[in-house]
């Protein structure tokens, strides 16, 4: 509470003391934030109000000073924070404990008095007053000043969950969407919902023609099994709605729907695992198969010898999904989308959506585009160089239209969605901005000081 105290007020200017509870003390300024975490009196004074009947009753001569030590401190000279004693707290806490139970109160965690210097001097000291400055015009209410972030009551989260939201701890998304209306979100979620049934039908289609696919193609089938394991996902998270991936609201507790993070909820991480583990491994699949391409095409291996390297094959395409599955387990980034129902990473996590979305399908891309290219060009040079039966003129040359399709179905969609991450990824901080400027007064947090303009 030290450290906390003096950054804040190293931070913000001194302002007159407006709360009806802390008139006529024996300073006027205070600061804001205050020792209490509220950014403004305003604040400050909603929190102060189930404390007015115990200040009225003079249950204890101390607490009013006490509070006014807390949700309005004195201003004293720059950097320094003055702190009440633990004995005052104690007092105050001791003679009004039987009205609060009256009146049904609980002393608050973040005033127990462990917290406070142990000494039992009065509040403010003689040096706290020598210091206090007289209130000017520029008071940090009439200063602009960018606040940040400060997670409003209702979508704070008990810390032992770990969760964090636009930096702030404890705190996470409302839920399903921060940026869509609910039209547009109906809209994305039968959407979604559409296309999962159609993707998972023609993946099964394809798995009924396994035999068909030798090497080089064979790969083709483990990259069809995940997708269908993929669409499967997106299809119960449609069916599931926001079940999964967001966490109730709680009027009673002033609670919102939120987004759900981390994986104290097993649904939600199972989903996340299938999703994300299939999502890589079909990507890697497909660097799979440009190998197997590659190496019937420039080292002319036959089916035999590409087949024997299977081993090798299943333990890349399966293990480097995995190991990158564990660690995200590991380091709790699970979060739900309550867009689609599922869960995966990345959603508000930018630095994961970097380091664990974008780098791998971008390194994917990479290497299977290249491995593809020079196959593409070694077949094209045998096929214009080394003169050939005519049937056999015709199966190579429907070898690299087949491998051409297949990669442009793959690379365009891929493409798109490595697109959108980017636009996302160089975006975020801007949406994050304009959503508190839109919702700041509904939330009662401060507003963003400057927005940009959104490009949408």
């Amino acid at each position: 509470i030290y450290l906390f105290a003096f950054l804040i007020h190293s931070e913000f200017s001194c302002e007159p003391i407006r709360l009806r509870m802390c008139q006529d003390l024996p300073y006027n300024t205070t600061f804001m934030p205050n020792l209490l975490n509220h950014y403004d009196q305003q604040t400050a004074a909603l929190a102060m109000e189930p404390f007015h009947p115990l200040v009225n009753l003079v249950c204890s001569a101390d607490l009013r000073m006490f509070l006014c030590a807390l949700y309005a401190p004195v201003c004293t000279e720059y950097g320094r924070v003055s702190m009440p004693c633990c004995g005052i707290c104690r007092r105050a806490k001791d003679e009004c404990n039987k009205l609060m139970e009256i009146f049904g109160l609980t002393w608050p965690e973040d005033m127990e008095c462990s917290r406070f210097p142990d000494c039992d001097e009065a509040y403010p000291r003689p040096e706290d007053l020598l210091a206090s400055p007289e209130p000017t015009d520029q008071s940090s209410l009439t200063v602009q000043r960018d606040y940040g972030f400060w997670c409003p009551r209702e979508l704070k989260i008990d810390p032992e969950l770990g969760y964090t939201f636009m930096g702030r701890k404890d705190c996470s998304p409302p839920c399903p969407s921060m940026y869509f209306s609910q039209k547009e979100l109906t809209f994305m979620r039968y959407f979604i919902g559409v296309i999962a049934i159609l993707c998972l039908s023609q993946r099964v289609i394809v798995l009924f023609n396994v035999f068909r696919f030798r090497y080089p193609e064979r790969p083709i089938i483990f990259y069809a099994v995940c997708y269908v394991m993929v669409s499967l996902v997106f299809f119960l998270g449609f069916l599931l709605n926001e079940k999964v991936a967001c966490n109730a609201a709680s009027p009673a507790q002033f609670k919102a729907a939120t987004i759900t993070q981390g994986s104290h909820n097993k649904v939600c991480t199972l989903f996340f695992m299938v999703l994300y583990f299939f999502t890589m491994a079909g990507s890697v699949w497909w660097v799979v198969l440009t190998i197997t391409w590659f190496l019937a095409a420039v080292p002319k291996w036959g089916s035999e010898a590409i087949e024997k390297k299977a081993l090798l094959f299943h333990a890349v395409a399966w293990g480097l999904p995995g190991a990158l599955t564990i660690t995200l387990l590991a380091l709790n980034k699970i979060e739900g989308d309550g867009i689609s129902g599922v869960c995966f990473i990345g959603l508000y996590d930018i630095d994961t959506l970097r380091w664990f979305v974008l780098a791998p399908l971008c390194f994917n891309v990479a290497v299977g585009v290249a491995l593809l290219l020079v196959g593409i060009v070694a077949l094209n040079r045998v096929r214009m160089e080394i003169p050939l039966e005519k049937e056999n003129q015709t199966k190579l040359v429907k070898f690299m239209i087949r491998m051409s399709i297949f990669s442009v179905l793959y690379l365009v969609p891929l493409l798109t969605v490595i697109g959108c991450y980017f636009y996302e990824h160089t975006y975020r901080s801007l949406w994050e901005t304009t959503w508190m400027e839109e919702n700041c007064k509904r939330y009662h947090i401060p507003c963003p000081y400057k927005v940009c303009t959104v490009i949408t």
